[in-house]
């Protein structure tokens, strides 16, 4: 299956400062010209390598404030709801980053207002049921609904803008030999998430056009 990653221009409004403002740090104005005058041209579906270990970047100083380390993912609709975060002023403290508190994301990184939108992991009573699951994606055994073994999951696509797992990829020896890469799986055709595999529809099964996405 061939994943076509469409690209789009976004636009960011509303920033602290202008490009020729002379209030702001050099490296703020320098990120809202980067948003704001030239665009940022971004895949809408991103790889996990491009959402883990990415810097975020305050709008107020332009400076990083944190490193995404771990993605928090909700297992019954595979959205993910934040990210575990290093906090680049006390390295060892662990911080969230809530999805709905991401400006944008760019190539160099997450966009946020400041350091301030980060959260203790304490705090986030709301969160605390998905957080102490500790799912995780990847490795995790994905079979079909007639029990056909198809690999573990290597890698996921998400839709930036609403931060869905829209994609997952599972790598299979023989699968490999035959294409040269892992099966790509659209959320669509989740059948079932659980804790120690995920089931999907069979692979001679045809995805229906216009069909409702799994949640």
């Amino acid at each position: 299956m061939i994943i076509k990653e469409l690209s789009r221009v976004r636009i960011v409004g509303a920033l602290f400062i202008g490009p020729d403002s002379k209030e702001g740090c050099p490296q703020a104005q320098a990120l809202w010209k980067i948003i704001a005058l030239r665009g940022i041209l971004v895949h809408m579906l991103q790889l996990s390598a491009s959402l883990i270990n990415r810097p975020v970047l305050s709008l107020r100083t332009g400076g990083v404030v944190a490193t995404t380390t771990t993605p928090i993912i909700n297992p019954t609709n595979l959205k993910i709801e934040g990210f575990y975060c290093s906090d680049s002023f006390e390295r060892k403290k662990v911080m969230v980053l809530l999805y709905q508190d991401i400006r944008d994301v760019i190539a160099q990184g997450f966009v946020v207002n400041d350091h301030d939108v980060l959260a203790e992991p304490s705090e986030l009573v709301r969160l605390k049921e998905i957080m102490d699951l500790r799912f995780d994606l990847m490795g995790k055994p994905v079979s079909t609904i007639s029990k056909q073994k198809i690999g573990k999951v290597v890698d996921f696509a998400t839709e930036t803008t609403t931060m869905y797992v829209q994609k997952i990829y599972a790598g299979q020896s023989l699968f490999k030999s035959l294409t040269g890469g892992s099966l790509g799986i659209d959320r669509t055709q989740i059948i079932e998430i659980t804790d120690r595999k995920i089931v999907v529809q069979d692979l001679a099964q045809q995805v229906p056009a216009g069909a409702k996405a799994w949640a």
